[in-house]
Parts: structure tokens; C-alpha cells; sequence
């Protein structure tokens, strides 16, 4: 063969390679591994890709569903499964995949910016924690911090769910971790966490585009193109959450609101949109959403003023208002005045399962502190009535504090407040006709009103005077 022959038919070979179409095996989405958690009880949607028009076909626990490849993607759905394993689950088309050592049982997602991401390592008592966690019944899925300009399908490759241990929960999210080991430990079954979160990011990070666009009163994030920057409107929930997306889940839990704080009162709308967008988008109603109320921080101010962090708080637990099925954790008294990560995690995931076994499995246990019921004014003083006060309130450590005053003149002064029963009667001598009662209306409230299940009340305000981040 002379040299321009041999030329040609090199070529061929060379354009043949690059011009045939690629032959892509079986592979189910990299959520899926050994050691995984699938949701007990619910659907279990199974998905990746193949070659299109391939059959394949998944087994799991007597199951055995099979579908075609389309455009390259393929999912199945398993009918609900009891809580146990370990079982085996099988894809298999022109090749077979076999993932080891899965469990059924509750699966959550643990997500949101420093906080949530905190890990064991860095928490209250961490060489304790460590020693304790060994739990094959819990298992762990930690997300590669990242944010991309559009969606993503599959999470990094090498995020693989491992079982819960002295080895792997040292760098995982302590909240999430706490919240899981108190489920496993009632509930007796199976535990899953997708840790999901990045620090220092506002929430608009981890609402969709679509989400965003839909909603006029968002207008300053219309049209703003997602980056590569966690910061970004939308980049991730691009590469962090869509991901996920239709992974069976029982529900979220949600540690955030610094990066937001500033805008507050645009939080209001914010906050629920993500909300609503994750469960629209999961498609499995509205699954529950069980988020933290900002701790204390900053150095705490000997007078009353307007607080930009007290709007969020405000913002947060009007959440679980407007939508249903959202709880919240208040930790008035976990702050620290020099640290925005306050080390006390344990007790954050231990009022977020009260909260999940409360809410959504029906347990007679008090899940929240006190919250405001009603206003009445009485002469000069303000009567005050609270839910969730079974048994009373208690003031922790003297006589109770946090609550202050205004009248017609908006000014607030510190009051004097005492215990009835179930209501609190609250006055100052500074303010004979009063108008409006506030308490914890600071960025580091201090605060101790209880009820007897030893939960800190929910801090609010009787009043709607504008705020600091309400625009003019």
C-alpha cells in the first residue's frame, strides 16, 4: 500500500470512530449506590440512561419492572416498600448493575448554607459524637458543593452513601446527623441523609429559574443568569438539588437565612416560593419541610431598636403559617454572641426529629415552644395568650425577660412581664396606654420563656409597624 493509500485509509478509520454513534451501557443515576436509604412506603422512582430504545429491566425485593429507553433516559417506578433490608437492587439491559446493602426506611434531605453544613468535627463534643456513631441503620449522602448555569441531571460520581460510623460522620453535617441518629432511635427503623448544602448562600441560590421568573414580586432576580458562584439566583438548586430530583424523600430539613437577613421582608415571598418549588418539582405533594430559626448573634444591645435579623426570624416562622405541613426548630437559646456557628447542634436535631415525629408520624410528643395566640388589652397592661403551653410557662432562671412596650408613639421600652397560667401579663410604668407587645425583638434576644416540655417560645410581634427591611 503506497503512502497516499495508506493516508486514506487511515482517515477512514479515523472519521469512522468519530462519526459512529456512541454505544453508552446501562447506568442508573449516581444517587443511587451501595449503602443507599430508599423512602419506605411511598413510589421508589429508579432512573439513568441506556441506549435509546434498550429494555431494561430493575428487580428489587420480589419486584421486577421493566421499561424502554427513550432518548437516551429511562425510569421505572417500584411499588411502596416496607421499612428493612439489606436487599439487592438490579439494573440490568445489555449490561447489569448490581447496588449492595440498601435499606428502606426515612429518607431526608438536610440542606442550606453554614449552619446546616457545621460538621460533627467542628460541634459541641465532637471526639464523644464520633465515638458514638457507629449505626448501620444510618446512612449518609453528602453533595458536592458546587453551582452551575443550568440544571444538572446526575451529582458528582464519587458522592456514594456510606454507613454511618466513627469513619464517615466526622465531616458530615452535625444537624443533619443529630436529627437522624434521634429519628433512628424512635422510630427503629432505617435512617437516610442527603447533606445538601453550602455556606453563606441566600435562598433565591436554591430556588429554580422557572420559580423565580413566576413570581413579579421576585423581579430583581428576573433575568440575572446563573454562574458558576454559590451566590447566584438559582446555581444550586442547578447542581445540588435538581440532581436529586425524583429520588424518593420523606421530607427536608433547613438551616438558613443569614445571607437573606438583609432582605428580610422580601424573605417572606422568597422563602415559601423555594418551598413550593422543591415540592412541585419532587412531586409528591407537600411533602413535609422542617426548618431553623436563626440562633442569637451579635453583641447583645441594652435597649430596644429594629432588628433586620428579627424581620427574618419573623419571615421564617410565618412560613409555617402560610403553607402546611412546615415545622420549625427555635434556638433563642443556643446563640453565641462573637460566633454565627454556634457549636450547640445536638439540641437543633433533636427539636427538628420532635418536630418530624410530632408532625409527620403522629407521636404524642410536644414539638414547639410557646407561641403567641392572642392580644388583649386590659387599662394599662397587655394580656398575652400562647399555644403549645400545656402545663403552663415557666420563666428558666429568674423573672422573665425579652418582652418590651410600645404605645401610640411606636417607642418600645423594656417591660415588666409576669406568668398566669397559660397567659403572660406584660407592662411598663412608661407606657400607660399601651398598643403593640414584642419579644425577642433583637438580633441576639434574651430571652427565657418555656413551656414544660422545655422548649423556647417562638419570638414575635402583636404589631405591623414597617421594618427595617420592609422597602417605602
Amino acid at each position: 500500500m503506497n503512502a497516499r493509500r495508506l493516508f486514506l485509509f487511515t482517515l477512514s478509520l479515523t472519521v469512522a470512530a468519530v462519526t459512529a454513534p456512541a454505544m453508552a451501557k446501562v447506568a442508573v443515576n449516581p444517587v443511587f449506590s451501595d449503602n443507599a436509604v430508599l423512602q419506605r412506603d411511598i413510589k421508589i422512582p429508579v432512573w439513568g440512561i441506556a441506549n435509546d430504545g434498550e429494555k431494561v429491566t430493575v428487580k428489587f425485593n420480589g419486584q421486577e419492572v421493566s421499561t424502554t429507553a427513550k432518548g437516551g433516559n429511562w425510569r421505572v417506578d417500584l411499588a411502596p416498600v416496607k421499612a428493612g433490608g439489606p436487599f439487592e437492587l438490579t439494573i440490568a439491559g445489555e449490561n447489569t448493575i448490581t447496588l449492595k446493602n440498601i435499606l428502606v426506611g426515612e429518607v431526608w434531605i438536610a440542606s442550606g448554607q453554614s449552619n446546616m453544613q457545621w460538621s460533627v468535627k467542628q460541634s459541641d463534643k465532637p471526639e464523644e459524637t464520633v465515638a458514638a456513631s457507629a449505626n448501620p441503620q444510618i446512612r449518609l449522602l453528602t453533595v458536592t458543593r458546587r453551582a452551575t448555569p443550568l440544571p444538572q441531571t446526575d451529582i458528582p460520581a464519587d458522592n456514594k452513601w456510606v454507613e454511618c460510623g466513627p469513619s464517615t460522620v466526622g465531616e458530615f453535617s452535625a444537624v443533619a446527623y443529630h436529627f437522624g441518629a434521634d429519628l433512628a432511635k424512635h422510630l427503629k427503623v432505617p435512617i437516610g441523609l442527603i447533606s445538601t448544602n453550602y455556606g453563606g448562600t441566600p435562598a433565591e441560590a436554591w430556588t429554580s429559574k422557572e420559580a423565580i421568573a413566576a413570581d413579579p414580586t421576585l423581579k430583581a432576580y428576573h433575568g440575572v443568569a446563573a454562574n458558576d458562584k454559590p451566590n447566584s439566583p438559582s446555581g444550586l438548586y442547578n447542581a445540588m438539588i435538581n440532581p436529586l430530583i425524583p429520588y424518593g424523600i420523606r421530607g427536608a430539613i433547613w438551616y438558613q437565612g443569614e445571607s437573606n437577613a438583609a432582605r428580610a421582608y422580601e424573605y417572606r415571598t422568597l422563602f415559601t416560593t423555594m418551598i413550593k418549588d422543591w415540592r412541585a418539582r419532587w412531586g409528591e405533594g407537600d411533602f413535609p419541610f422542617l426548618l431553623v430559626q436563626l440562633a442569637p448573634f451579635t453583641a447583645i444591645k441594652p435597649e430596644p431598636g429594629d432588628s433586620d435579623w428579627a424581620e427574618l426570624r419573623e419571615a421564617q416562622y410565618l412560613a409555617t403559617k402560610t403553607l402546611p405541613n412546615v415545622g420549625m426548630a427555635v434556638i433563642t437559646d443556643l446563640g453565641d454572641e462573637k460566633d454565627i456557628h454556634p457549636k450547640w447542634k445536638q439540641p437543633v436535631g433533636h427539636r427538628l426529629a420532635l418536630a418530624a415525629r410530632a408532625m409527620v408520624h403522629g407521636e404524642d410528643v410536644e414539638h414547639c415552644g410557646p407561641v403567641l395566640a392572642s392580644k388583649t388589652i386590659e387599662g394599662d397592661k397587655v394580656v398575652l395568650t400562647f399555644d403549645h403551653a400545656k402545663g403552663g410557662l415557666t420563666a428558666k432562671n429568674g423573672a422573665l425577660t425579652g418582652f418590651t412596650v410600645a404605645g401610640e408613639d411606636r417607642k418600645f421600652v423594656r417591660a415588666m412581664a409576669e406568668i398566669d397560667g397559660n397567659k403572660i401579663i406584660v407592662s411598663s410604668p412608661d407606657v400607660p396606654k399601651p398598643v403593640a407587645v414584642r419579644y425577642g425583638w433583637a438580633n441576639f434576644p434574651v430571652v427565657n420563656l418555656f413551656n414544660k416540655a422545655d422548649l423556647p417560645a417562638t419570638p414575635f410581634r402583636t404589631d405591623e409597624f414597617p421594618g427595617v427591611t420592609q422597602p417605602k
